[in-house]
C-alpha cells in the first residue's frame, strides 16, 4: 500500500512538471500589442526627434518615451503613428533601440510606414501621417523607455 501512495505522488509530480514545462512560454506564443506614437523631429544633417506613446497589451496601458537620433534629415514635422508591436513575452520587451534605414519624405502632410526591430526582436509596424516638411536620407532611429 505505500509503495503505491509513493508511486501516485511521483505521477502527480511528473504529471505537474510536465504542466509547467508547457506553460512556459515559447516564440510561437510570443502576443501582439497595440501601439500609439506621438513624435516631433527636428534638424539640418542631424535630427532630433521625441515623443511619446502607449502600448496596449493584454488589456492593460503602458505610457512610452520616444527619444531618437536621426542622420540625413532636414526640416520640422510632427507624426502621429499608430501599430502593432509583435513578438512580446512581457510588456517591457518594448524598451529598447529600434534602427531602420531608408528614404522618404513628406510636405505638409504625408504618409508614414515604418518597420523596424530592436535587440530583443519586438518588430514594430507602424503607419501614420506626418504633417510639416521633412526630408530624410540614410539612418534614423528610436529609443523606446517605459515611463
Amino acid at each position: 500500500m505505500l509503495s503505491f501512495v509513493r508511486a501516485f505522488r511521483l505521477a502527480a509530480i511528473a504529471a505537474l512538471a510536465v504542466a509547467a514545462l508547457a506553460a512556459a512560454p515559447t516564440p510561437s506564443q510570443a502576443q501582439t500589442g497595440t501601439v500609439r506614437l506621438h513624435l516631433v523631429k527636428a534638424g539640418f544633417i542631424v535630427g532630433v526627434g521625441g515623443g511619446s506613446g502607449v502600448l496596449h497589451y493584454h488589456g492593460h496601458a503602458y505610457r512610452l518615451r520616444v527619444g531618437g537620433i536621426g542622420l540625413g534629415s532636414l526640416g520640422v514635422a510632427a507624426v502621429d503613428l499608430v501599430g502593432t508591436a509583435s513578438n512580446l513575452h512581457d510588456p517591457r520587451d518594448i524598451v529598447g533601440t529600434y534602427a531602420g534605414a531608408g528614404a522618404g519624405g513628406a510636405f505638409v502632410g504625408g504618409a508614414q510606414v515604418a518597420t523596424v526591430q530592436n535587440e530583443k526582436g519586438v518588430v514594430l509596424s507602424l503607419r501614420g501621417v506626418q504633417a510639416g516638411f521633412q526630408v530624410s536620407l540614410g539612418l534614423g532611429g528610436m529609443t523606446i523607455s517605459m515611463r
